[in-house]
């Protein structure tokens, strides 16, 4: 979604119409979720997918006669054989998509992507709201106050983790990212961090080692930080909403972060090791007064299984287990449905 916003104002800085079609709402089975999007120019698709094949395809059909015409469209995908609409796919459920006509002549179309870029490159929570009679979106602050677009009243049941549809009007939640934090700047963080960041992570890296904590060392890092693994809270502050992976130089080291991220509730820990390390932390971790429901969430050994030996093995099976864990926490916040094609 942060591209297409990106190229998006792009296009309009060339002074190119464009419809953007999001999924605003699915029922039964589809092969993308809500919030999915295309951005669609004079020569076709630009950018984005809402599931490829037949529907993909009469999405950029209907959207390039939309272009042409100038105006904006609600329209309903029946994936499955019928007498209406039959498009020859047989997922089995329907989508819903709204086809969002971008004038480039209109100024505030371009301010409206300029500050909603500000805002995801800040990774500052907003909303976008698009109004279901074609006129001017609106983008709206974290508080719900305006930032840019067409003034309204927000009101608080637009402000949600996912997309809100009404009748006549939908929001979508900006893209800000998850944080993924790694304790341990060593070989496998060295393979994780570009790949954690390919797949939408903000990714901060820790260690207590200088040469092994510098920006030049993890140029896709977010942040890097030199820190005392005694003392983690002054070098950083984890939420609820963070990513831990626990990999550093030492066991005893790995012991003394785990003790204290496991004292606030975090969106997932994963640590390295074996299980024999595993119970032996663990009880360790009792004896400190640790929560055994805290205790039980930690994933460990970490990663998903695929029998992954080298540096670079591991933090795709690491990736691939944080990936999941993140869809679930989407799903369960109704941000966007699971609608994976392998399943």
């Amino acid at each position: 979604m942060t591209a297409i916003f990106a190229k998006a104002l792009y296009e309009l800085e060339k002074h190119h119409n464009l419809i953007l079609a999001t999924i605003v709402s699915e029922a039964g089975s589809s092969p993308r979720g809500t919030g999915s999007q295309i951005l669609v120019g004079e020569a076709g698709r630009i950018l984005g997918t809402i599931g490829g094949g037949a529907v993909e395809h009469r999405a950029e059909q209907m959207a390039l006669t939309l272009l042409r015409e100038k105006r904006s469209n609600l329209h309903q995908f029946t994936l499955r054989q019928n007498d209406t609409e039959d498009i020859g796919m047989v997922c089995g459920g329907d989508v819903t998509v709204w086809f969002q006509f971008i004038d480039a002549q209109n100024p505030l179309w371009a301010e409206l992507f300029g500050k909603l870029m500000e805002q995801i490159s800040g990774h500052q929570r907003g909303w976008l709201v698009q109004k279901l009679d074609g006129t001017l979106s609106t983008l709206l602050d974290e508080n719900g106050r305006l930032l840019a677009g067409a003034p309204m009243e927000a009101a608080p049941s637009l402000l949600a983790d996912g997309i809100v549809l009404s009748d006549n009007l939908f929001s979508v939640p900006l893209p800000v990212g998850e944080r993924a934090v790694i304790f341990g700047g060593g070989h496998i963080a060295l393979a994780l961090v570009p790949l954690l960041k390919s797949v939408g992570f903000r990714v901060t890296v820790m260690d207590c080692r200088p040469e092994y904590a510098s920006p030049e060392r993890f140029p896709d890092a977010e942040r890097v930080i030199c820190g005392d693994y005694l003392r983690v809270s002054d070098s950083l502050t984890l939420t609820r909403a963070d990513y831990v992976v626990i990999m550093t130089n030492g066991h005893s080291h790995d012991f003394e972060v785990q003790e204290q991220v496991l004292r606030g509730a975090l969106a997932y820990v994963g640590v390295i090791g074996s299980r024999s390390k595993t119970a032996s932390v663990n009880a360790r971790l009792r004896e400190k007064g640790v929560p055994e429901e805290a205790i039980q969430s930690v994933h460990t050994p970490i990663g998903t299984a695929i029998k992954a030996v080298t540096p670079e093995e591991i933090a795709i099976s690491i990736a691939g287990e944080m990936i999941y864990v993140r869809a679930l926490h989407r799903e369960a916040a109704g941000i966007e449905s699971h609608s994976c094609p392998m399943h």
